[in-house]
């Protein structure tokens, strides 16, 4: 490159950062690469042009990355949504078999639980009994 057609260092950079940032956004967005040149004449109109052109550019890709998390977030939350149906079946199908199944059944069954299970079951007693109670009054 020649810096032979600038005046100034700066406007030197300027044109670098501008190549950069179009080149940069253009690559992000699939786009062709748009090129500017800056002559002495005219350093300050395109300096301001430079900055217009850089500005749409960020404005694209901010437009582009948050319509993106909009169609995430809209996937994730039905992802959530099936889920917790899954999880309030499940529960109520527990609930049921618990209420179902004899003392015997019920302490040969705990027996072979991980004491882990057993520990997180005893923590949050509350979580539990809202579910026997939905259960035993479905049935």
């Amino acid at each position: 490159m020649s810096t032979g057609m600038y005046q100034s260092p700066m406007e030197v950079a300027v044109y670098q950062l501008h190549n950069f940032s179009i080149s940069f956004f253009s690559s992000l967005l699939g786009g062709d690469v748009v090129s500017v040149k800056l002559d002495n004449s005219a350093s300050g109109a395109s300096v301001v042009a430079i900055d217009n052109k850089i500005e749409q550019a960020m404005d694209l890709v901010k437009n582009h990355l948050m319509y993106a998390v909009r169609e995430e977030v809209e996937v994730l939350k039905e992802q959530i949504k099936e889920l917790l149906e899954k999880n309030s079946q499940l529960e109520r199908e527990n609930s049921l078999l618990k209420t179902l199944a004899s003392p015997e059944q019920l302490e040969k069954f705990q027996s072979r639980l991980p004491a882990e299970v057993l520990c997180t079951e005893e923590q949050s007693p509350g979580a539990a009994a809202p579910a026997q109670h939905s259960g035993g009054s479905a049935v």
